[in-house]
């Protein structure tokens, strides 16, 4: 009989057992994140199968925040950026694209775990913003007739929209529904695709949580603007509108010993990927820039936003192929609106 040389085969008994464990579970660790790739997608380009093509939705050279990397509420002030009084995203003539592309309008909603006849009334209920942080995504395309799916990373400087817990559901420049990212990758393990840019590193990859479900949706944004000078309240579901005036920069910009949960990340540099396909974004946005921002707890839960204050508008846009419908001024309350009930669905927990 031929000898054999393994060294787990020196070992006999419980020693034995133990040995082949250990090997199986670093066999197992070492491939926890194998075939994991995420594709990094740079400000201007749509990514891989895009809904549309939309102009104008992102922001180049924004100062990005100073605490990046880990997980981040949603409702983190400074979290987002745009323009005062601006927004270049616009959810109406999102509503209209799907309208009009009920196939599209299908796979959309599935994504997002609601009807199709309720695409008017949730895509309404999101806020534009900018990315401040490259951010770990699930990206939702379209080919085929069918939704697919991937992880991404956002370039900081990204138009999105994000719903009343702080979480990007949208890709302004194309259009595609995002989700959570897959628990099991994570942004140090995965190799990465696509076309890096200028200061990109694994260790600063953010991923953003909902805010507690406990405490209700988000009723005000607290944004930064692109250069970093100032910040500035923006109300849920609002376009720029009703944008507060001008304020100090929130304590996250000076200080990174705040309470939120450090990167526990560990590796530098990024990996080198192959180009991404496609950079250029044409189509129909206004042009301006988007005016994205971090929340302040509301006390709204259940069938819906009731937040407790006063000078309430009402902004509720109808199903129509464009303009909004809702009655809502938004000039001169800067205060939390108020909206109807049955709005996007709590984020899961865990």
């Amino acid at each position: 009989m031929a000898e054999i040389h393994s060294p787990i085969a020196r070992f006999t008994g419980p020693a034995a057992a133990v040995a082949a464990l250990a090997l199986a579970a670093g066999v197992l660790t070492a491939c926890g994140d194998a075939g994991a790739a995420i594709t990094r997608l740079t400000v201007g380009t749509p990514g891989p199968d895009p809904y549309t093509l939309v102009s104008g939705t992102d922001e180049t050279d924004v100062k990005e925040r100073p605490k990046a990397g880990g997980t981040q509420t949603g409702d983190s002030p400074g979290l987002y950026g745009g323009t005062r009084q601006e927004a270049t995203c616009d959810p109406q003539k999102l509503i209209a694209f799907l309208q009009a592309n009920p196939g599209k309008a299908r796979a959309w909603a599935g994504v997002q775990g609601i009807p199709v006849s309720d695409v008017p009334r949730y895509v309404s209920r999101l806020t534009p913003v900018l990315l401040r942080t490259d951010t770990l995504v699930t990206n939702h395309g379209y080919r085929n007739g069918k939704a697919t799916s991937g992880p991404a990373v956002l370039q900081a400087g990204m138009g999105v929209l994000v719903n009343g817990y702080g979480v990007p559901v949208v890709k302004c420049n194309c259009g595609n529904p995002l989700t959570r990212p897959d628990k099991k990758i994570s942004p140090d393990g995965a190799s990465y695709t696509g076309r890096s840019w200028p200061g990109f590193e694994k260790r600063n990859v953010t991923e953003i949580e909902p805010r507690d479900s406990k405490k209700g949706t988000i009723t005000t944004f607290v944004l930064v603007d692109p250069e970093g000078t100032m910040g500035f309240e923006r109300p849920r579901a609002t376009e720029g509108e009703a944008d507060g005036p001008p304020a100090e920069l929130p304590a996250t910009e000076t200080e990174l010993t705040d309470s939120e949960s450090p990167s526990p990340y560990d590796s530098g540099l990024e990996s080198p990927g192959t180009e991404s396909p496609g950079t250029g974004t044409p189509g129909t946005e206004p042009t301006g820039t988007e005016s994205p921002g971090t929340p302040s707890p509301g006390t709204g839960e259940g069938g819906g936003d009731s937040p407790a204050s006063t000078g309430v508008t009402s902004h509720d846009p109808g199903m129509g192929g464009g303009d909004p419908t809702g009655s809502g001024t938004g000039e001169e309350s800067r205060a939390p609106i108020s909206l109807p009930p049955s709005e996007e669905p709590a984020p899961p927990v865990g």
